[in-house]
């Protein structure tokens, strides 16, 4: 039988540095964040060979007093907490007290500081956990740590170092995230001799950032600032149609601190829905301002992954705030020029160019709701679902002519069902002042039922779209619309199927999505999996509209589809759900619809190619200006893209 053994200091010591020193990078997150904790305004860090062999923090923070400077380098000493309850709430970066005895075991240290009641300061130096001197020293008020040779008594581990280049980039990704999660702070990196970050210490964020990461990141975010349940959500998120490739670009803190968590990145992508492509992901900087007491933060010696006492109060701040950035901040998809010699794009520099303003207001706490099984858009600023207003245009002729159906004109003399006026949109060519005195009191010529009301509405001026003159439409797909001065080109397709898409999620919340009895039911044949994907399935294809029926022998049939859905291949349709449904079955029912969803109104949109007339154009970008949600199809592609007539006018060089 094997003996117990108490192993010497030295032995555990080391086993327990391992735990928190793994490579340079370790060492400079611990210390910088004792920087921070001690309240320093300016900290420089300078690094040589990737930091395998120099490393040294100087700071203006408190400093430490000489009589507890032995004490930093003695397992299990802070100043960060006293008893167990302060493990609560924990309001500091560092608490364990574990890192700087843990970096003295597996290297050489010299520590240099002093405090602002001291008049001389004090030099420490130690080695392998064993101390070598201690005396008086000449230094500013602040801290100074020097570490050499990391795993110079450990060479086991230090054969695991990787080349110098790749540890001094780990390094600089390190101080880059803690920049970001403290802009109120002047970062100065010097790697291999060469300054290769510095930060103002300004508090501006966004300013950090770019001093990080350049103009390619800063330029594509938008700002987030939102509060919820004594939360608070600040920082900056991309536009949506400048998403990147992977999440690498994704940065979260709780109260200054960089940590990984699985609940804000959910929610963040979660918000993104619907409005970014497949495959692409969006960017962001973000922290959450919480009471210590509803996190952990004590789960991992790195103290990068915590634990919320109510993730879903978190994930609703996260979801909620990122959205309302989105929908409420984010302007139209830029369009620019290259020149044929290769320069780069010009910039807009008519920074005085005005923006459409659509009205949409945040949010307020109060009026949100959440489902676990559905997530709501409490805020969204709707379109009248069902009016009717009608305008007298020398170009159109008398308005009492028409009934005004979104992509199509129907005859004063032509019979139509009840359902083709739930998408009416109003029609104006004059300036917003005008439409305010002029009369809009046509009744509705519908005499199928008596005493009904008429359909004849006012256009709220907050709804109403702002002044604009449409100019043509450039290969039958792209619709040129002048507002101000800026050209807008609207993808007609995109634009048409977001707005099928938001006007399918909006019935189908609220009264039900409206069906109609195909003439002739529609028998669609599939493979055995796709026919038992279906038959699952079909109370969910009842709320997206579609009544269908086993029919045997691998074959539903299908008797009625949404009112929008008219003229399209009905057969085609239902066996792409089919396949989506046996692909995805393990998605909820929201996901599920969402993507049925996508579908129908893809199939329903207006195609590219199409030909359109002058009223149809005229009224369908009325209705597309007067709902300011409409900015992205639901697969993520920009509905429209704006080009200012500087960018015109510097092409034709009538400006420099």
């Amino acid at each position: 039988m094997a003996h117990i053994n108490i192993l010497p200091k030295e032995v555990y010591s080391l086993i327990a540095a391992g735990e928190v020193v793994e490579r340079p990078m370790s060492v400079v997150k611990e210390m910088l964040e004792n920087s921070i904790d001690a309240g320093a305004r300016h900290i420089t860090l300078e690094i040589k060979n990737g930091g395998t062999t120099y490393i040294r923090i100087t700071d203006d923070g408190s400093g430490i007093a000489r009589e507890d400077v032995r004490k930093v380098f003695i397992s299990h000493a802070t100043s960060k907490i006293h008893t167990g309850e302060d493990l609560n709430s924990i309001g500091t970066l560092g608490f364990r007290g574990e890192a700087m005895a843990s970096i003295a075991a597996v290297s050489k240290v010299e520590l240099l500081t002093k405090t602002r009641d001291e008049n001389i300061g004090t030099r420490y130096e130690i080695s392998g956990g064993e101390e070598i001197s201690l005396a008086d020293a000449g230094c500013p008020d602040g801290t100074t740590t020097v570490v050499r040779d990391i795993f110079y008594n450990v060479p086991a581990r230090m054969k695991f170092l990787k080349k110098d280049v790749t540890e001094g980039n780990a390094v600089q990704s390190v101080v880059e995230r803690i920049a970001l999660s403290h802009p109120e702070i002047s970062f100065r990196f010097i790697r291999e001799g060469r300054q290769a970050l510095v930060t103002s210490g300004n508090s501006d964020l966004k300013g950090t950032i770019y001093s990080v990461f350049g103009s390619d990141l800063s330029d594509t975010l938008i700002e987030a600032d939102y509060s919820y349940n004594s939360m608070r959500l600040t920082g900056y998120v991309s536009r949506p149609h400048q998403s990147r490739k992977s999440r690498s670009m994704q940065f979260f803190f709780i109260n200054g601190r960089l940590v990984k968590s699985a609940t804000a990145m959910a929610a963040l992508e979660q918000a993104y829905k619907n409005v970014i492509m497949v495959g692409r992901f969006p960017a962001c900087v973000l922290n959450i301002e919480i009471d210590p007491q509803l996190v952990d933060v004590n789960v991992h010696p790195s103290k990068t992954e915590v634990r919320f006492v109510n993730k879903k109060a978190v994930f609703d701040l996260v979801y909620y705030g990122v959205k309302t950035a989105i929908e409420t901040k984010n302007s139209v998809k830029e369009g620019t020029f290259s020149s044929a010699g290769g320069e780069k794009p010009y910039k807009n520099l008519e920074k005085e160019s005005a923006e459409i303003d659509f009205g949409v207001k945040p949010p307020q706490p109060s009026q949100l709701k959440f489902s676990d099984a559905r997530i709501q858009n409490p805020w969204r600023v709707e379109a009248p679902s069902d009016y009717q207003t009608h305008r007298r245009s020398e170009s159109y002729g008398d308005p009492k002519d028409y009934k005004i159906k979104t992509g199509r004109i129907f005859s004063e003399n032509e019979t139509v069902s009840e359902n083709e006026y739930s998408t009416t949109v109003s029609v104006d060519f004059s300036d917003k002042k005008e439409r305010q005195n002029e009369p809009a009191s046509y009744a509705d010529k519908n005499n199928d039922s008596e005493g009904a009301e008429s359909a004849v509405t006012v256009v709220d001026e907050k709804d109403a779209a702002p002044v604009f003159k449409v100019v043509g439409e450039a290969f039958n797909t792209y619709i040129i619309v002048e507002i101000k001065n800026d050209l807008y080109y609207i993808d007609k397709h995109a634009a048409h199927e977001r707005m099928n898409f938001e006007r399918l999620k909006k019935d189908a919340a609220q009264n039900g999505i409206a069906s109609q009895a195909l003439l002739q039911p529609v028998a669609v044949s599939m493979t055995p999996e796709e026919y038992d994907a279906v038959i699952t399935n079909l109370p969910l294809l009842s709320k997206c509209g579609f009544t269908a029926e086993d029919f045997g022998r691998n074959t539903v049939i299908v008797r009625e589809i949404p009112a929008l859905l008219d003229g399209c291949d009905v057969k085609d349709l239902i066996l792409e759900i089919a396949q989506k449904l046996l692909e995805h079955k393990t998605d909820i029912e929201p996901e599920k619809m969402d993507w049925i969803f996508h579908s129908s109104s893809c199939r329903a949109a207006v195609k590219g190619g199409d030909k359109t007339s002058p009223q149809e154009r005229e009224m369908f970008v009325e209705k597309l200006l007067s709902m300011p949600e409409i900015r992205y199809c639901p697969h993520g592609r920009p509905v429209m893209i704006k080009i200012s007539r500087y960018e015109l006018e510097k092409q034709f060089g009538r400006v420099q």
